[in-house]
């Protein structure tokens, strides 16, 4: 069974793979995996807060130079379903 997950795209290949107007984010606690969001999500207010405590708690380093966002996998894609561009 498949779940859809809008304006969400789930990746895990090269930044080649990723298409104009979007940006590839690591998401997991212990287990990192890559999402390939619409840049305009870093508009969002629902976003950017979820950015600010990332920051705040862990930085904003990955060892492949990604952007590194350490919340459950299903609350990122919660989150993001629920953002409009």
């Amino acid at each position: 069974m498949a779940i859809r997950m809008p304006r969400v795209m789930k990746k895990s290949s090269t930044s080649a793979d990723i298409p104009k107007g979007y940006f590839a984010v690591y998401v997991g606690e212990e287990q990192k995996k890559r999402f390939v969001i619409r840049i305009s999500f870093l508009n969002q207010p629902l976003f950017q807060d979820l950015l600010s405590q990332a920051e705040e708690e862990f930085g904003f380093d990955h060892p492949m130079g990604g952007l590194t966002i350490p919340c459950r996998e299903d609350v990122f894609i919660d989150l993001t379903s629920r953002l409009r561009n």
